[in-house]
């Protein structure tokens, strides 16, 4: 089925099913009218010689010199050359694609004067797999994200590089290859591609869809070790945390609790302590948390996926334009950067579990180190110090990079968000999160197999589900290839998706 863009109405989904999975995208009739409609004004201004930020006159710090009309065209061209300034490897094709069409419902409100065309070649380039090759970094996340955008934009020209088929080849002959024709550049277009915080909020939206799925599997795997380590099941109790009031909270100790349902230990036939550690009874706090802050930065994220992110902006019923910063990359960068020290956050509440199964003073009559033959081998000791050190990189990681500023332009733009910076090492904090939740997993699996009482449903899947990945270390042997397996078990989601075939939905 395919998405129709209209400038309203994006989700974080329809971005992944897009970007990740290739879900073809048709322009809205109404909003090409709208995208029509604003280009006719902007061509009667510039043909009456009005004088308009970024069409004809210079940018940033030149923005109070004039172009003359022979200049128009070429300055297009040089902007974008001038831009595409970035540094380092390829991105992901999927969060070039997401950029795409993030910068595409921008279009379709009608506010931006560029020419349909390059609208369009961006939904074919979309629909027919031509991914311009965009580096990694080099976005201040101000001004819009112009330096990986310019990328995207140089194709337009048919220049740059692309992937097409599998292939890096010259964006002309991707383009020529896929049968999508060369729209060029004129006045307003190159600008119009570029100014906007495409790509820094394309991967916050893909993030916050991965980190979603991540946080369920970390409430599957709290809920196998607090039954290996016979946790008290009262805290859980949903009553409990509807009198605070905090919907996560609620959230999670409902998900927990459905977890555990069947097993002796949620039927009280198991002895437990009366008040167990923080790391143990406050889950549903911790991760609650983490639930809410989720919910606030994809209502984040999606406003800006469907607002006008341009500079400047055209109301052709008033014939009008305004020039502002919509641009500016902080109202996601903000939350974003909350994000990712929510996600080191339980990472660490993660490891604080599996040390607790692995400490012969902490873990209810388990083998020390999750081993039969302490001291002769050493089980899981090994494991922890591979969470930790993934740990100490995301709380390095962590700091938030909307305080980064550094001025640039020569001080025109002395405040810039930094976004690019926030999306950047988010990737690389929930990346060490699949791996330390993996660990967590693994040896939760392990202590399981020591206990000799009924789990719950939903734990029990996830054990046999585990089990098809790592075996029972009955004896030492290398680890790394565990860790490895589990990470991807972990990103694979597959732990969560037989799970929730068993149980249903923990959401």
């Amino acid at each position: 089925m395919t998405y129709i863009i209209k400038g309203s109405g994006l989700t974080i989904e329809d971005v992944v099913d897009v970007a990740r999975h290739g879900k073809k995208v048709k322009l809205d009739a109404d909003a090409l009218a709208r995208l029509n409609k604003c280009r006719a004004v902007l061509e009667r201004k510039v043909a009456a010689g009005e004088i308009m930020y970024g069409v004809n006159t210079g940018i940033g710090e030149f923005s109070e010199v004039v172009l003359n009309d022979d200049q128009l065209k070429d300055f297009q061209k040089y902007l974008i050359y001038n831009h595409a300034a970035g540094i380092g490897e390829a991105m992901p094709l999927e969060h070039v694609r997401g950029a795409m069409l993030g910068r595409i419902n921008v279009h379709a409100h009608g506010n931006s004067a560029v020419r349909s065309e390059i609208t369009q070649t961006l939904v074919e380039m979309l629909n027919k797999g031509v991914t311009p090759f965009v580096c990694e970094k080099g976005s201040v996340g101000a001004s819009g994200d112009l330096a990986p955008m310019s990328q995207i934009a140089l194709l337009m020209m048919g220049e740059g590089k692309a992937f097409y088929k599998g292939e890096l080849m010259s964006g002309k002959a991707a383009l020529e290859k896929a049968g999508i024709e060369i729209p060029g550049l004129q006045a307003r277009d190159g600008l119009a591609t570029i100014n906007g915080s495409n790509v820094l909020t394309a991967m916050s939206a893909i993030l916050l869809y991965d980190a979603n799925r991540w946080l369920k599997q970390a409430e599957i795997a709290a809920a196998m070790s607090l039954e290996a380590l016979k946790a008290n099941m009262k805290p859980y109790t949903s009553k409990l945390h509807e009198v605070r009031g905090f919907k996560g909270a609620i959230r999670s100790a409902n998900a927990i609790n459905k977890l555990v349902k069947g097993g002796d230990l949620k039927e009280e036939k198991v002895q437990c302590k009366v008040q167990d550690a923080y790391s143990m009874r406050s889950t549903p706090q911790v991760i609650g948390s983490v639930h809410d802050a989720l919910a606030y930065a994809r209502t984040q994220v999606e406003i800006e996926l469907n607002g006008v992110g341009d500079n400047p902006i055209f109301f052709p019923d008033e014939d009008m334009q305004l020039s502002g910063a919509n641009f500016q990359g902080t109202p996601v960068a903000v939350p974003m950067d909350m994000i990712g020290a929510c996600i080191t956050m339980v990472s660490v509440m993660s490891e604080r579990r599996m040390n607790r199964l692995n400490n012969p003073a902490l873990n209810v009559g388990l083998p020390a180190f999750l081993t039969k033959g302490a001291g002769m081998f050493s089980g899981l000791m090994l494991s922890q110090y591979t969470a930790d050190t993934l740990i100490v990189e995301q709380r390095i990681l962590s700091t938030p990079a909307s305080i980064q500023s550094i001025p640039a332009a020569a001080d025109q733009e002395d405040f810039v968000s930094m976004g690019m910076n926030t999306a950047l090492k988010n990737i690389q904090i929930l990346d060490n999160a699949f791996g330390i939740l993996g660990i967590e997993f693994m040896a939760a699996a392990q202590a399981l197999d020591f206990r000799e009482y009924k789990f719950g449903k939903g734990v029990t899947k996830a054990k046999e589900t585990i089990r098809k990945y790592v075996d029972f270390l009955d004896i030492d042997r290398p680890l790394y290839n565990d860790h490895n397996a589990m990470k991807a078990l972990v990103k694979s989601c597959e732990i969560l998706e037989e799970v929730e075939k068993e149980i249903g939905s923990l959401e």
